[in-house]
């Protein structure tokens, strides 16, 4: 029996929420935030410190270590030590300071493609050159092309290598022997990896993620990994993340780098929160996990029977749906524009992950079950009345 009430609705509009920020009757279904309530053990730290009144600058605690330590000891079998985080307000100012720290302007950064739009942003705004290295998609799922890989790392101007694991938009856990892999090829070609792993504790029930940095001893030494509490516990907007990095000096480097940029220091309720997500929070996380997979399956299975033009990519992490539309024989954003106009449906166009994300659309599912079923007929309205109006 559940103990968590994830049908229930909580009317976002008029909140200024990024998400909600649409016209009355679309349903937003873009970018990767949940219409859930957060655990409840969290809403009771965040009201806690409320009640309090007194909002000064702010220390990191010495139990916030504590709780990632325990958190990925316990979940992740990966041991961290205290040494190796540091505090950050995002997983995005991290890694853009990372890339100026690490980088120099006109030296190249790859990633690999489809992926999340904001690497291009960290990059292109800070001056460096995005090198794409596109995934191999075979129809089904997504491998790593390690010849393609080699070639573009071997480059002398490529210095930095941002990895997603487990990868969004595509939604694909990372084995040990492929990290390891990637490990070995970049301390080859003396490159860097910072590693995004936000997604994490968002994979089906019964399936882990391995860090990049458990996958081999090098792996380690040469990596930088953005980890928080923010995706799975829906509080991005509360501000907290945080860096890890085994490897001494590159350690003191990014430290430097986020203390410089000023995005090392916690707002009044950045530290608790992730504290009382990573300490109280997890049965709650167990229930939300399987509530998103049943998501993922109802709308796969409605897809499948109901829309079979479109076809949805098998996924073991993130609650975001990654469907390949190529056999309308149109552009991602053309069908997007098209549903949203004609339905309210609100999707994001794949060609913004990347090139090989042209003919793609991806669906977040973190939002109650009936805004899913609605979700589901939306989608085929909309595709039928593209499809008629072609």
């Amino acid at each position: 029996m559940s103990n968590y009430d994830f049908d229930q609705i909580t009317d976002r509009r008029n909140t200024g929420s990024l998400k909600w920020d649409v016209a009355e009757g679309e349903l937003p279904m873009w970018v990767a935030d949940m219409d859930f309530q957060t655990a409840p053990a969290v809403r009771e730290a965040i009201e806690k410190r409320a009640a309090h009144g007194v909002f000064g600058y702010t220390d990191v605690e010495e139990d916030w270590y504590q709780a990632y330590m325990d958190w990925w000891e316990r979940r992740h079998q990966f041991s961290i030590k205290k040494e190796w985080l540091t505090f950050c307000t995002g997983v995005v100012p991290a890694i853009s300071s990372t890339v100026r720290k690490l980088t120099t302007p006109g030296e190249n950064v790859l990633i690999q493609t489809p992926v999340y739009n904001i690497f291009f942003n960290s990059i292109v705004n800070n001056g460096r050159n995005v090198v794409e290295c596109p995934l191999a998609y075979d129809g089904e799922q997504y491998e790593m092309d390690f010849e393609a890989l080699e070639e573009k790392l071997s480059d002398p101007q490529t210095s930095l290598m941002i990895l997603c694991n487990p990868h969004n938009p595509v939604g694909r856990i990372w084995e040990r022997e492929t990290l390891a892999r990637v490990g070995e090829l970049c301390e080859k070609y003396h490159v860097t990896v910072l590693s995004d792993e936000i997604h994490c504790d968002i994979t089906r029930p019964g399936t882990g993620y391995l860090p990049f940095a458990a996958a081999s001893e090098t792996c380690k030494n040469i990596s930088v990994t953005c980890i928080a509490p923010t995706k799975a516990f829906n509080i991005a907007g509360i501000q907290t993340a945080a860096v890890m990095i085994p490897n001494e000096a590159l350690h003191h480097k990014v430290w430097r780098a986020l203390n410089t940029d000023e995005v090392a220091e916690p707002n009044v309720f950045a530290i608790g929160a992730a504290i009382a997500a990573f300490t109280k929070g997890e049965d709650w996380l167990e229930e939300l996990r399987a509530y998103l997979f049943e998501n993922r399956a109802y709308m796969t299975d409605y897809i499948r029977k109901e829309i079979p033009q479109l076809k949805v990519t098998e996924a073991d992490a993130t609650y975001l749906l990654w469907v390949d539309c190529s056999a309308l024989g149109c552009s991602a954003k053309e069908l997007a524009d098209a549903i949203r106009k004609t339905t309210g449906l609100y999707v994001s166009e794949g060609a913004q992950y990347g090139k090989t994300g042209e003919q793609f659309l991806r669906i977040n599912l973190a939002c109650q079950r009936s805004r899913i079923a609605d979700g589901c007929e939306r989608l085929k309205r909309g595709v039928e009345a593209y499809r008629n109006q072609k």
